[in-house]
């Protein structure tokens, strides 16, 4: 998975990473990279991970820088959209009941009873 560093802390070596998926966040808590070195990643870098979930959460695993400082303003970005510009972008289209005034309207029929009783055999 791809993801984007928005939040770091290097003397602890974590980090919260937005996924490509755009599903929930994942967290990187000082594990080691396959060779050996713990990474120091910084807000804007552009990451490769492994991604695993426990517990309703995810957790990058085996991250390595992909770009340094590839995306430095997406966290401010994300924090400075407002609910409205949320709301704007997430609107959905028009409903069909706005777009369609008129209908015409058929009746259906009740079957006989008789046939609601009739059994169906599979051949």
């Amino acid at each position: 998975m791809l993801g984007v560093v928005l939040w770091s802390n290097a003397s602890e070596s974590k980090a919260v990473i937005w996924c490509e998926d755009h599903g929930n966040l994942a967290f990187f808590s000082g594990n080691k990279s396959p060779d050996g070195d713990t990474p120091d990643f910084d807000a804007g870098d552009l990451v490769q991970f492994d991604l695993s979930e426990e517990r309703h959460l995810r957790y990058a695993r085996n991250p390595r820088r992909i770009g340094q400082n590839a995306y430095p303003s997406l966290a401010a970005d994300l924090q400075s959209m407002t609910m409205q510009e949320q709301r704007e972008q997430h609107r959905p289209g028009p409903r069909a009941t706005e777009r369609f005034t008129s209908a015409k309207i058929i009746p259906l029929q009740r079957r006989s009873q008789s046939r609601q009783r009739e059994t169906l055999v599979a051949v």
